[in-house]
């Protein structure tokens, strides 16, 4: 016997498009995401020789072994980790550009390969969630002094 049964669809509000705040386990330690990577020719890498991607990845190594806040706040001179201020005038930039996600611009931040030799990287953070947006090899993001 066939039943005459229909699923009736259900309308399901769009939330709203904003990311919601996670909270942070400040144990857990400090992941990558590549997902939202850019090259650019102002943020270029692909030229970059062996030295420079053999420091990257000992750094991202090296931060994998830490919280978020031993990233963040108890950082050592080396790693030179700080927030970046999108409206300061000597930031080249005004956002990071992902299309209806400026509220990651109030989590940007930044980070030392090494001291001057291979730039920095900046990305944002979504809980302990560190996703790199540019690879800064010539320090671009900040006009020279």
């Amino acid at each position: 016997m066939k039943r005459n049964s229909r699923v009736k669809p259900i309308k399901i509000e769009p939330s709203s498009k904003r990311i919601r705040p996670t909270s942070v386990d400040e144990d857990m330690k400090v992941s990558f995401n590549f997902r939202c990577l850019q090259a650019s020719e102002k943020f270029n890498y692909k030229n970059r020789g062996q030295n420079y991607f053999q420091a990257l990845v000992q750094r991202l190594r090296d931060i994998s072994s830490m919280s978020r806040r031993e990233m963040t706040i108890y950082n050592s001179d080396g790693l030179r980790c700080h927030r970046i201020k999108f409206n300061d005038k000597n930031v080249t930039e005004d956002s990071f550009g992902i299309p209806n996600l400026e509220e990651l611009d109030d989590e940007a931040w930044q980070f030392h390969l090494s001291t001057n030799e291979h730039g920095r990287v900046h990305g944002y953070f979504i809980g302990n969630i560190f996703s790199i947006v540019w690879l800064d090899p010539k320090h671009n993001l900040y006009k020279r002094k």
